[in-house]
């Protein structure tokens, strides 16, 4: 078994020496620092099982203000690093400050040396037992990703006259939205677009699920309305309570030039005109995931040559700005209608990538789109 090291830092010579030898004895590994900076180049440089640190330096050495701040700084760095603080000039105040940025531990001078190496005992387990549980989830968390992406189209069909471009960017590597594009045939295709309310690894369970549950109802002779009512029944005898699906399902058949569908409640997906007009395909039923007797309906619209299908989640729409502002269908469609001209690719990089410029910063929420092409 490894033995534990311990980071001790303060800046009294002779305070370090005798912790030194009191954490050695009871088995544990110490190396010695004695300013701000030096904690900071050690947790950069090698990993610790406990950092031991005063709260008092030369700079200021009654108020623990320097320690305070240091303290955040080592926890931005290694937020799972157990901290057990110490200061001669301890208050109640100090303390409550100390745990508030992070401490998990707060001992004051001068110590007994018994009480001290329980601390530090008790901490170091219970950050080692921490660690091992954060290194099987992110094992857990990146095998769940894998899963989840090799559940999405690996590519996009090729079909005569029209193309087609997917995005997919959960926001924290996995999440609830989902997408699919099924060949019927050379001029027949259909697209799924879902997003399950929540996020993270329950999201993502139901997602599959979900995708299971299309790619076994939408056979080229189902009606949008009757994929939308067998999905729907069965996720209702599995879904938690609280818990619903947004979807919508679309068969374009460029042969007859229409589009048939069935939207479950939600993001109308857009067609933008040759012209520039712009066509919602509105609601047609409830959530999937609420009522199992409900009764979908198929809706129909055109898709001409020229013509061009985007269907999309909330998080490309909701998406806020640093002040606050949905970026918004409208501008999603004038985004849309403005960009005729591009590529089915282009015009979905170019979607996304507005998004992500209006929100300056990591994506709220899960975020999918799909854009289909007509050319003949």
């Amino acid at each position: 078994m490894t033995t534990a090291r311990i980071l001790v830092a303060d800046d009294q010579t002779d305070i370090l020496q005798a912790l030194r030898l009191l954490l050695v004895d009871a088995g544990y590994e110490a190396d010695l620092v004695s300013s701000v900076g030096d904690v900071i180049d050690r947790v950069a440089a090698r990993p610790y099982d406990l950092l031991l640190m005063d709260l008092n330096y030369t700079r200021d050495t009654t108020s623990g203000r320097e320690g305070l701040d240091l303290l955040e700084r080592v926890r931005a760095r290694d937020a799972a690093l157990p901290v057990v603080v110490m200061t001669g000039w301890g208050s109640i105040d100090t303390a409550v400050e100390a745990m508030r940025r992070g401490a998990r531990s707060f001992v004051q001078k001068p110590w007994d040396d018994t009480t001290l190496v329980e601390v530090v005992q008790r901490e170091v387990a219970e950050g080692q037992a921490a660690r091992r549980r954060d290194a099987r989830f992110s094992r857990d968390y990146e095998e769940a990703r894998q899963i989840q992406r090799a559940l999405l189209p690996s590519a996009m069909p090729s079909l005569r006259g029209c193309q087609v471009a997917a995005r997919w960017t959960p926001a924290a590597g996995i999440g609830g939205d989902c997408y699919d594009v099924l060949r019927f045939s050379d001029t027949r295709v259909a697209l799924s677009i879902a997003d399950v309310v929540g996020k993270g690894l329950p999201a993502a369970l139901l997602m599959s699920n979900l995708q299971a549950a299309v790619r076994a109802f939408a056979t080229p002779a189902a009606e949008p309305h009757d994929v939308c009512g067998s999905v729907n029944r069965l996720l209702c005898r599995n879904i938690a309570s609280g818990k619903f699906v947004t979807f919508c399902y679309t068969v374009i058949d460029l042969d007859q030039g229409v589009i048939t569908y069935a939207n479950a409640g939600h993001n109308p997906p857009l067609i933008v005109r040759a012209d520039g007009r712009v066509d919602q395909l509105a609601t047609t039923g409830l959530v999937l995931g609420v009522s199992s007797d409900w009764t979908y309906t198929t809706g129909t619209a055109a898709f001409h040559p020229g013509d061009r299908l985007i269907c999309y989640t909330d998080g490309m729409t909701e998406a806020r700005s640093a002040a606050d502002e949905e970026f918004g269908e409208d501008r999603l469609a004038q985004m849309a209608a403005g960009s005729r001209d591009h590529s089915v690719e282009a015009l979905a990089d170019a979607l996304i990538a507005a998004v992500t410029a209006w929100t300056s910063g990591p994506a709220q929420d899960d975020a999918t789109l799909i854009v289909v092409a007509r050319s003949v």
